[in-house]
């Protein structure tokens, strides 16, 4: 039986789970405080909807119609939250919006609903009531959640175990594949790596080492091609430790600081070009946003039905 999902926020985030959510046979409410990023969510929804249905990925029966009776859009907060089993809290990360929001679920929300951050950077936690803390805890997506299963799961300070393991589940019975932390940490697993490498990614373009195209190529014919079979601790295995040891003894460099800017991307932002959303960035993006997301959607599709036939050797070993 489905859930009563309320996702409150229909920017990048938002409008995307309100898909998942939706293919997962629950009853989702979307909603947004500013009507324009709402009315656009319906269009980018369905654009990946028919992506999705085209490749295979979601029923024939979902189209248009079905999905206009899946996902309500609602502008006002309490009739999105109103009987609600699930909130997802999809909002910008500025403590002061989420504080005033979950003050606001607080009163409008049914005691019995589960409270789930999707912040990446932000601790949630302090900014809950203390009333809804045993029932609240971080369920944090990447873009786009539709194709991407990952999902961090971490229960707050006081959150009953029951509710991760029930969140837990839930994930799973969409074919996610949620990974339970012991504790947050600022940008969980994943983003910190991938933190990591653009930090080195900054200092390479910063000092004229490469282009960002022939930086991207290096990554994705030397590092990408393996990363999906072998993750990087198994990778280390087949290397071998000795050679991983060695490796940081020899190493002849300090991997750059964080330094909190880089001279590259703030010269873009100054010209406009931040990103897709804005048709040019590192790259020039030309044609309408949602044409360059579904060329993306149906690449990422293609590759997870590749790996699908392929698996993955990550985890097939004993851990030590």
């Amino acid at each position: 039986m489905g859930l009563k999902v309320a996702v409150i926020g229909a920017g990048t985030m938002g409008h995307a789970l309100a898909l998942v959510f939706a293919l997962g046979g629950h009853e989702v409410r979307l909603t947004d405080s500013s009507m324009t990023v709402l009315d656009k969510a319906g269009g980018l929804m369905e654009t990946a909807l028919a992506t999705l249905t085209m490749a295979g990925e979601a029923p024939r029966e979902a189209d248009a119609e079905w999905l206009h009776h899946a996902v309500t859009r609602l502008p006002v907060l309490a009739e999105a939250v109103e009987e609600a089993d699930l909130i997802i809290e999809a909002i910008i990360e500025q403590p002061d919006a989420k504080r005033a929001l979950f003050a606001e679920i607080d009163r409008l929300a049914p005691e019995t609903s589960i409270i789930a951050s999707n912040t990446s950077y932000l601790d949630p936690f302090p900014l809950i009531p203390a009333r809804r803390q045993s029932r609240a805890l971080i369920l944090h997506w990447y873009t786009p959640p539709y194709l991407v299963d990952l999902v961090d799961v971490v229960g707050g300070p006081e959150c009953d175990p029951e509710v991760v393991a029930f969140c837990v589940q839930f994930c799973r019975d969409m074919g996610k594949r949620p990974v339970v932390m012991r504790k947050f940490v600022p940008g969980y697993i994943a983003n910190r790596v991938q933190s990591a490498i653009a930090l080195e990614v900054q200092k390479l373009l910063d000092e004229g080492v490469a282009t960002a195209s022939e930086i991207d190529t290096a990554i994705i014919e030397g590092i990408a091609l393996r990363l999906p079979i072998l993750g990087v601790l198994a990778k280390a295995d087949f290397t071998g430790l000795a050679f991983t040891q060695t490796s940081l003894a020899n190493r002849m460099y300090d991997p750059p600081p964080v330094r909190g800017k880089c001279d590259t991307v703030d010269a873009l932002v100054a010209q406009g070009r931040t990103g897709v959303m804005a048709g040019a960035g590192f790259y020039d993006w030309p044609g309408e946003t949602a044409e360059v997301l579904e060329a993306r959607d149906r690449r990422l599709m293609a590759l997870k039905r590749a790996l699908r036939q392929i698996g993955t050797m990550a985890g097939e070993g004993r851990e030590a």
